[in-house]
């Protein structure tokens, strides 16, 4: 049976122009996220958009310019970390045997470059958005949902959206941490973590002050923040060991903020070292013998891409939210109580 003539037209651009009351003009600067589109416009050419079923056929477009079309784009918050290079090795591997190739780029945490960049991947190639988003609000990416853009979010989870995403179970991961420290009979805990804005590092305090608020611990005196970069890290970890008490034991928020703690502490000898903790598992972690608190980095980017692939051929399934559990491993940096 030829189903051809009773299937309903695609909607076309100039139907979406039509219906908000703007020019073919506007409605393509408004659906493709160009900043000068008044707010009330754009809302206005994404109702229409949404209510007629609009879908640009980015792919056509782009092949007929010699574009790449079957990609996915992915932005992350800093490709110094070898997390983010973990997690999109991970979803190459998983989109590859789809046929569809991965953009990557490095937003630098900073919320216009992240805004910029999602634009852009999404105008030039991208069939859906995966980000480490830098912002605390996302209602922003609305017109891009209703481009037909899926957008999906790992690491951090979506504030202000409905959409997919998969994040490690951040606040566990802090009771672990704090649990084993004090098991070891340390009360002087210090927490050196990355942008106290970000979601991984609330999760991770939270959890902690489960532990350890209320009792004999003085660790929210020896919290310190925004180490986003080893230097920063070096700096707080070297104010902590100034202190006329200094913690007898380090939890370091991310792997960056581990090197700088490290590095620090190298000039001590061993016996005299704080005790230390870190989330992120990295190579040279596990050479060093470190105690982490990690997740399956693997397991976050195949998740993601599987929700993207997923996305791509089911858009009406309710929005996913995965929560990957996180564990930790316990080695020489931690074996020993205060000293």
């Amino acid at each position: 049976m030829d189903t051809s003539a009773t299937a309903p037209a695609r909607a076309t651009l100039a139907q979406v122009a039509e219906r908000a009351g703007v020019s073919l003009k506007t409605a393509s600067r408004a659906l493709s996220g160009e900043t000068y589109v008044a707010e009330t416009t754009r809302e206005r050419v994404v109702s229409a958009a949404v209510e007629l079923g609009y879908q640009r056929n980015s792919a056509a477009s782009l092949l007929a310019s010699g574009r790449l079309a079957d990609s996915i784009g992915l932005v992350t918050g800093d490709f110094t970390n070898p997390f983010y290079s973990a997690i999109a090795q991970a979803f190459e591997d998983e989109i590859r045997p789809h046929g569809i190739h991965l953009s990557v780029a490095n937003s630098g945490e900073s919320v216009e470059r992240e805004r910029l960049l999602a634009a852009d991947l999404a105008d030039r190639q991208s069939k859906a958005l995966v980000l480490v988003s830098a912002m605390p609000e996302h209602s922003g990416y609305a017109p891009l949902v209703g481009r037909g853009i899926p957008v999906v979010f790992v690491d951090r989870p979506p504030v202000g959206i409905e959409a997919d995403s998969v994040i490690f179970d951040n606040r566990t991961g802090g009771r672990l941490a704090a649990e084993h420290l004090r098991e070891q009979g340390h009360t002087r805990i210090a927490f050196i973590g990355d942008y106290s804005w970000l979601p991984t590092f609330r999760g991770r305090l939270d959890g902690m002050g489960d532990v350890l608020d209320g009792d004999a611990s003085t660790w929210r005196g020896l919290l310190r923040t925004d180490a986003h970069d080893v230097d920063s890290a070096r700096a707080r970890t070297a104010e902590l060991l100034a202190l006329d008490e200094p913690p007898t034991a380090l939890v370091a928020g991310n792997n960056r903020i581990l090197l700088g703690m490290t590095e620090q502490l190298a000039p001590i000898e061993h016996g005299s070292r704080p005790a230390i903790v870190a989330f992120d598992d990295v190579e040279w972690a596990r050479v060093l013998g470190i105690t982490v608190v990690t997740g399956d980095v693997e397991e976050l980017g195949r998740r993601a891409a599987r929700l993207a692939t997923g996305r791509l051929a089911d858009r009406a399934h309710p929005a996913e939210n995965v929560e990957l559990p996180m564990r930790l491993v316990a080695r020489a940096s931690s074996n020993r109580g205060p000293r």
